[in-house]
């Protein structure tokens, strides 16, 4: 007569062995084509996603940060300048959208490309209520030559695992239904 226990054992293991493997994969967003209409309809694809180089970048202090410092939340970096009147124009829109999306698992990173005219980007922000976005500067451009970006604005979306699922060239309306599933899509590879 077989024991009810053993039986059940070699089973066991199969499933936890299964279960296992699936945890060591690595966490992959959801991120479609079917997901890119309306305002992110130029969104591009990364095929595969690539790991983002991790590059220095400043915050509003002059204090260095790199992109591991944001591992584990999705990001939308944004390449922009107080000086391009697209950037302008959506800044409000990544405003909210840090707003709605909160900062747990996800971050903006408004990369302003504003040199010798920083001291004008804490100006800017305080006109215009930008109350939710940090202040981060890409001194002497390195971050956007070395990303390849050309045109202003450009966003890049990152999983939380630190790959590049996109990106996006020109201007969007990022509180719109559409951008808000596609970054909630980026921050679901995280789980």
């Amino acid at each position: 007569m077989a024991h009810p226990a053993r039986d059940f054992l070699p089973s066991r293991r199969l499933f936890l062995a299964g279960g296992l493997s699936a945890l060591a994969l690595p966490a992959r967003a959801d991120v479609g084509p079917e997901l890119l209409k309306g305002t992110v309809a130029k969104f591009e694809l990364a095929k595969p996603p690539k790991a983002l180089p991790d590059l220095e970048f400043l915050d509003a202090d002059d204090k260095p940060l790199k992109f591991a410092d944001f591992k584990g939340k999705a990001v939308l970096i944004n390449f922009w300048a107080t000086w391009c009147a697209p950037c302008v124009k959506e800044m409000p829109s990544l405003d909210r959208l840090q707003a709605a999306m909160g900062k747990d698992k996800f971050v903006i990173l408004p990369l302003s490309l504003d040199g010798p005219s920083q001291p004008k980007v804490a100006p800017f922000y305080k006109d215009r209520n930008l109350a939710n976005l940090g202040i981060y500067f890409d001194k002497g451009r390195k971050v956007m030559r070395k990303l390849e970006i050309s045109i202003l604005p450009t966003s890049i979306l990152v999983d939380p695992a630190g790959r590049e699922l996109g990106r996006l060239e020109g201007e969007a309306d990022w509180e719109k239904p559409e951008a808000i599933a596609l970054m909630k899509a980026a921050m679901d590879g995280a789980n």
